[in-house]
């Protein structure tokens, strides 16, 4: 079998075992960030960064939801990171932002984070953050053994087929599954170009 043939299988695979019950209840989250008027800040960090920015293209112009992506600032990052250290510098970000209960986390991830293993502390920090200010925290991860999945509100574990293929496939499927939200009857509010035309 050739290597094409795997990976094609392994998606396959996946598709079939992702929980659709978890789709629906971060769509219902998502929506009700939208109906209470709040914000939705999109956290990721190497390729999920990159993921992140797409996202919020597509939730805000798609499903009409005020949305930003810290990452997409790269002083501020950068100048946060040099003075404050990494750890915090998403937790920083959004106390700039004035974060609140109205508002929303979707945590893009691999692993979730994990503090014991210094993994992703700022998304950590981040959710923690939410916590604190009664904000909700939706995540998309490929691992259910990091704190994303622990501590979300609602989260889609992206099922693991192959231990040597957990990050290409998990953010290969973040894209997935947020066009699955922001293509939801429950949050699309405005056509895509291309199904506009005839």
């Amino acid at each position: 079998m050739s290597y094409s043939v795997q990976h094609l299988q392994e998606t396959a695979e996946i598709v079939a075992k992702i929980d659709p019950a978890a789709c629906e209840k971060c769509v219902a989250e998502l929506r009700g960030v939208r109906d209470r008027g709040g914000r939705l800040f999109i956290l990721g960090v190497g390729g999920s960064a990159a993921n992140a920015s797409h996202a919020v293209n597509d939730f805000r112009k798609i499903a009409g939801l005020e949305c930003y992506a810290p990452t997409d600032n790269v002083s501020e990052l950068t100048a946060r990171t040099n003075d404050e250290g990494w750890a915090s510098v998403f937790a920083e970000w959004l106390r700039g932002s004035r974060f609140n209960a109205k508002d929303a986390l979707l945590i893009l991830s691999v692993g979730g984070g994990n503090l014991e293993k210094n993994v992703s502390p700022n998304l950590v920090a981040a959710i923690q953050l939410a916590k604190q200010v009664g904000a909700r925290v939706i995540g998309l991860v490929g691992k259910d053994g990091g704190y994303t999945a622990k501590a979300a509100d609602a989260c889609v574990i992206v099922p693991t087929v192959n231990p040597n293929n957990v990050t290409p496939h998990s953010e290969a499927f973040q894209a997935v599954l947020w066009h699955l939200f922001v293509s939801h009857p429950d949050l699309k509010v405005n056509q895509t170009k291309w199904e506009s035309v005839r």
